[in-house]
């Protein structure tokens, strides 16, 4: 994957998934399940995404459940939130 130099590989990865830079979004249905798939996946830590997008631990269980519920974190558990 090609990226500029200046920013790390993390970054990068976090810019492909098209996750939003920061809270001020409208939260679609897909922008919520793309931010727990990157929980879930390691892109971003759960204290990070909490702190980039503003949201309560209740907010992102939310999201979370219905994620899973909806079939987006098949044969995952939830994750911890310590």
């Amino acid at each position: 994957m090609a990226y500029p130099k200046d920013i790390s590989i993390a970054e990068a990865i976090k810019r492909y998934r098209h996750l939003p830079r920061n809270h001020r979004v409208h939260w679609s249905k897909a922008r919520k399940d793309e931010v727990v798939r990157a929980v879930h996946e390691g892109l971003i830590s759960f204290h990070e995404a909490r702190a980039r997008y503003l949201l309560s631990r209740d907010e992102f269980a939310a999201w979370e459940a219905d994620y899973i519920a909806t079939g987006g974190g098949a044969a995952q558990g939830r994750l911890e939130e310590a």
